[in-house]
């Protein structure tokens, strides 16, 4: 099972880790910029309890096994 990711409605959107690490859990992404044909070139996600932000791969979210939409 995929979760369902659109690149037009990934700014603000929120995650949870399936697997959280250093108490990481819950997410939101913070930065997404496109190219001039509106694919995504950067997707900046940051962790709600420790603020720390990193860039992520968008189409990572749509694997269930790592990422649940919302927060959960």
């Amino acid at each position: 099972m995929m979760n369902v990711v659109s690149p037009k409605k990934l700014l603000n959107s929120k995650w949870t880790a399936v697997r959280p690490k250093n108490k990481e859990k819950h997410f939101i992404i913070v930065e997404v910029d496109y190219d001039e044909d509106n694919k995504v070139v950067l997707c900046i996600l940051e962790a709600l309890m420790t603020k720390r932000q990193s860039e992520i791969d968008w189409r990572v979210l749509k694997d269930q096994d790592v990422w649940r939409s919302g927060w959960k």
